[in-house]
């Protein structure tokens, strides 16, 4: 089976998680894109983030029309900081050896993969799919050659358009009473703002 993995806070989900993870299922032919939030990011530590309960609904509400994208709570019931090397390990136990799992990244994330727990392991489990982001299109990505050989060339760019969205922008624009609409779901909205999430009267249920 072939499937496509996103990983990430998603607080909150917004289209552009949701157009590469289309554009990525059409491009590599998967036959199911999982999306998994995260429990407890190492890499944000300190960083105010929504209860993992909230960030998975919204998460389930905005995939609920495609019946290729699912979501896995795996990374929010594990205790303990979160690591991708992990979530990978238990995928390919749950899949077996048939299975091949394309972990889809941006750009402006994949800067920082040598920093990962155990980054060659990540590379033995996964092919990497780079998405451009704003800022970060055709990058050199020769430093992954230092962890794995000839990982750079192995490294799938995804092509398809840039989306200039990130949830750091809705929340600010919440925070500041401006509507994020069009920047995430209609649905996903409104669970937001039903849940006062990202406002100064954030309640946390």
């Amino acid at each position: 089976m072939r499937v496509g993995v996103v990983g990430g806070t998603f607080d909150p989900i917004h289209y552009a998680h949701l157009l590469i993870a289309e554009e990525a299922r059409l491009q590599l032919d998967l036959e199911e894109v999982i999306f998994v939030p995260t429990g407890q990011p190492w890499m944000k530590v300190g960083r105010s983030i929504s209860a993992p309960h909230h960030r998975l609904n919204m998460v389930r509400i905005a995939i609920s029309s495609n019946p290729f994208f699912r979501v896995s709570s795996m990374e929010i019931d594990r205790p303990g900081p979160t690591y991708t090397v992990d979530t990978l390990e238990q995928m390919r136990q749950e899949q077996g050896d048939t299975g091949v799992i394309y972990l889809i990244l941006g750009l402006d994330s994949l800067t920082s993969f040598p920093r990962w727990k155990e980054p060659d392991r990540i590379l033995e489990m996964c092919t990497l799919v780079a998405v451009p982001r704003p800022g970060y299109q055709n990058g050199d990505l020769s430093f992954l050659d230092s962890i794995h050989p000839q990982a750079s060339t192995d490294v799938v760019m995804l092509k398809g358009p840039e989306v200039g969205i990130s949830g750091t922008e809705i929340r600010r624009r919440v925070a500041d009473r401006v509507s994020p609409r069009y920047h995430l779901p209609e649905n996903v909205e409104r669970y937001m703002y039903g849940y006062r999430l990202y406002t100064d009267q954030e309640v946390s249920r």
